[in-house]
């Protein structure tokens, strides 16, 4: 719950971050000069509290009661090292949210150089990555006891998930850590003069790509073993959900480099390499489609779906914790149909640093992510408090959903179509000196803060609903949802909870996919660039 408190505090004001962002952008608002506040602040403030805060202590709130859920209670000492991360975490965000308020750190969310921030900024997140690896430590420490404890057997599906999505976090963090400790910092505490910007960059891109897929994995657990549990159905096969994490595991870090398709000083052998290698994620992707969308026709038909599509009307609709996560599952195709188009060399040339790629990242992450998080918020939140969803506090969860899915809709759609017509990404409204294509723009910004404030609109409906989850609901028990595998499922090979041969296959790619362009550029690196700060 301290997880879920943090969480959904940051999903308040960053979304208030949000809603003044697309108004600004309009060109019909302007921010109240009072409050010494800047667009690029705004913008910054966004970005960090959803994209990083919301996200993060979510699914580590989450990870944890699944462990504590299906492996056991945690003990005392497994405790003090969660709760020292937690802390540590906290520290972290007040660091750097103070540094974003103050304006020495308004460097739009990410750690990309030549733009400096304050090294209190950089040392923050760091507190909040170290403090994370506690979590994932402790969660990883509970999976060998139990393993000890049960020797030749299966682990608990949602406690192997939590673990495969922890060690992703971890390898992944590792290269912004090795970014801040080794670059960033001594560069803004004035130790350095000059930065390597490509290095700084593609360090960056190595966690960031994978970052995207440790936000999806929480919502891909709840997919797989809860949502059946929800609908009355069964898990459709246990050894497909492991084996479409463990390649998740695997792609998400030879493919950073497709971020860095127009940086010059990284050879084009590489970036075809790793283009190809992105493709590789689709198959996860579709397997967990496949997965999904099986369970949903046979129960369908378990109550009485008939014909071809008969099955899907008799779905629960009604109920919230599936109505939310489906509308995340649908958002996700054409977020996916979209990363295609990034990560393709020709037709990212068209896209690359427009407004397309935050309509795609809003489609992927703010909807198909953050809906299923909602969907699980619902139950996860009455469960840890002893209280119930109520009908009402239900019916409000599907409105607040609809509204969600709805805001995305226009505000996505729009983004994605300025973004065609060439209009910048993290860029204030500006005619660009009269341009004409400038003016283009402005209707489809204008429909952004249209959906943008149907959104606002749903997160005070959702921060109604979880206020009234954690302390005035009637009380009562509220189910942890996890499905059991379909009696009829093959029985998972031992080969997929082999994390030994799984880590050697993932440290092999990373080094193929990195040793030599990193070697190239620090070997070819010029002098470097000293900091900016433009506001």
């Amino acid at each position: 719950m301290a997880h879920m408190y943090v969480a959904f505090i940051a999903l308040l004001l960053g979304g208030l971050a949000g809603l003044l962002q697309v108004l600004v952008r309009s060109g019909e608002f302007t921010l109240p000069t009072g409050i010494k506040i800047g667009y690029y602040q705004v913008l910054t403030v966004h970005g960090i509290l959803l994209a990083l805060i919301l996200t993060t202590f979510f699914i580590l709130g989450f990870q944890l009661a699944a462990v504590s859920r299906t492996a056991g209670a945690f003990t005392n000492t497994q405790r003090k090292i969660g709760w020292i991360g937690f802390w540590l975490m906290v520290i972290g965000t007040a660091a750097a949210a103070t540094m974003v308020l103050l304006n020495e750190a308004t460097v739009l969310y990410t750690f990309y150089a030549p733009l400096q921030a304050h090294w209190i900024f950089y040392l923050g997140l760091t507190l909040v990555v170290v403090g994370s690896w506690l979590l994932c430590i402790m969660q990883i420490m509970k999976y060998r006891e139990w393993k000890k404890a049960n020797p030749g057997e299966m682990s608990p599906l949602l406690t192997f998930m939590a673990v495969v999505n922890s060690i992703l976090w971890i390898t992944a963090s590792l290269g912004v850590a090795v970014e801040v400790l080794f670059q960033l910092l001594p560069w803004s505490l004035g130790l350095v003069e000059r930065i390597d910007i490509l290095l700084s960059r593609t360090l960056f891109w190595y966690f960031g790509h994978a970052l995207v897929y440790f936000w999806l994995l929480p919502a891909y657990m709840a997919w797989y073993v809860v949502i059946p549990k929800v609908i009355g159905a069964k898990i459709f096969s246990d050894s497909l959900a492991r084996l479409s994490f463990m390649l998740f595991l695997l792609f998400s870090f030879p493919v950073g480099i497709h971020h860095q398709l127009t940086e010059p000083g990284i050879d084009g052998f590489w970036k075809f390499t790793q283009v190809v290698l992105t493709f590789f994620v689709v198959i996860p992707s579709l397997l967990t489609a496949f997965s999904m969308f099986a369970t949903f026709e046979l129960r369908g038909r378990e109550l009485g779906g008939r014909g071809i599509l008969g099955w899907f009307k008799a779905l629960p609709w009604g109920d919230s914790r599936f109505l939310l996560p489906f509308i995340g599952m649908l958002a996700f195709i054409p977020g996916g149909a979209g990363g295609i188009v990034n990560a393709s060399h020709q037709m990212n040339q068209l896209v690359h640093n427009t407004i397309w790629v935050t309509g795609h990242f809003h489609l992927t992450v703010a909807t198909a992510v953050v809906l299923t998080f909602f969907g699980v918020a619902f139950w996860l939140i009455p469960h840890l408090t002893g209280r119930t969803l109520t009908p009402k506090l239900n019916y409000l969860g599907n409105i607040s959903g609809i509204l969600w899915g709805t805001g995305m809709l226009i505000m996505s759609f729009a983004m994605h179509i300025a973004g065609l017509l060439g209009a910048p990404r993290r860029s204030e409204f500006s005619t660009y000196g009269g341009a004409e294509m400038a003016y283009d723009w402005v209707p489809y910004q204008i429909a952004q803060a249209i959906g943008g404030t149907i959104l606002f609109i749903a997160i005070i409906l959702i921060m109604y609903i979880v206020i009234n989850l954690t302390w005035f609901a009637p009380k009562g028990q509220e189910e942890f949802p996890v499905a059991e595998v379909a009696a009829g499922a093959e029985k998972t090979p031992a080969i997929l909870e082999n994390f030994k041969v799984w880590g050697i296959i993932l440290v092999a790619l990373i080094l193929f996919a990195y040793t030599i362009p990193i070697y190239e550029i620090i070997t070819n690196s010029p002098a470097g660039s000293k900091g900016f700060q433009f506001w």
